[in-house]
């Protein structure tokens, strides 16, 4: 089986984000930068899914030359091919993303193609949705589970009440969401072994953005907050503060 990872490079979920002075970019000047958190759940059903029925996982990477890293990373997981798709900017739309990685991925031989539900950077659920569109394809997202079994993939994902079941033939592309499973850290092994990957150079057409950054601000501070009394004596003024101020009862 052939399985395919598309991962994304976003800032460190702990480092201190600074609007540029364009008011349009943030400053990545001393920010770490990893595997999207929603792809690291990817990779790791990618391997097991390899590792129980036998198969080849390679890691998908549209953006710079700083992006390689991230390609290690998941090499150093036990990812065994990595390809970057070079982009002078990772875009900011996501149809502009999709239409540049399936220009390639068409060139891939894949049964099973596994990515992030979204990106902690722009929060867009849509790419794996855009990619079966355009590779005609299945696409289920928001993945809990995950099983591949004679031709087919059966997924469950979280619904109103209870849990929703899909089945879809291969190839199919799965979106993967939290509880999907819990990623490996790096073996020392794996890490050393990722440090002299060979790592693919494949081209795509650029593709103009539609979506166009405006500016960006910090959102607004918050107000001083209130003591409105102690113990159960404070609770009548809590309510009717909820209710005549807050509007939230």
């Amino acid at each position: 089986m052939k399985i395919i990872v598309c991962i994304k490079e976003v800032p460190d979920t702990e480092a201190y984000l600074k609007i540029g002075a364009d008011q349009k970019s943030v400053v990545e000047s001393n920010v770490t930068f990893v595997i999207n958190p929603y792809d690291e759940y990817a990779i790791e059903a990618s391997l097991r899914i390899a590792e129980t029925a036998g198969g080849e996982t390679t890691a998908v990477c549209l953006g710079t030359e700083r992006a390689d890293e991230v390609l290690r990373s998941a090499v150093a997981m036990g990812v065994q091919k990595a390809v970057r798709i070079p982009v002078d900017r990772s875009p900011a739309d996501s149809l502009a993303a999709a239409r540049m990685l399936a220009e390639v991925l068409k060139t891939l031989e894949f049964d099973l193609l596994l990515l992030g539900k979204e990106t902690i950077d722009d929060g867009s659920q849509a790419l794996g949705p855009m990619l079966g569109e355009l590779l005609g394809v299945p696409c289920i997202s928001l993945a809990t589970k995950l099983e591949v079994a004679d031709g087919r993939v059966t997924v469950e994902r979280e619904a109103d009440g209870g849990v929703a079941v899909f089945e879809a033939p291969l190839p199919c592309i799965v979106t993967a969401h939290k509880g999907l499973n819990e990623p490996r850290y790096p073996s020392l092994r794996g890490k050393m072994m990722a440090k002299n990957a060979a790592i693919e150079i494949r081209a795509a057409s650029a593709v103009d953005s539609k979506i166009e950054i405006v500016s960006m601000a910090n959102p607004p501070a918050r107000g001083a907050a209130r003591v409105v009394g102690e113990g159960v004596g404070a609770v009548p003024e809590l309510v009717r503060l909820l209710r005549e101020e807050a509007k939230a009862i």
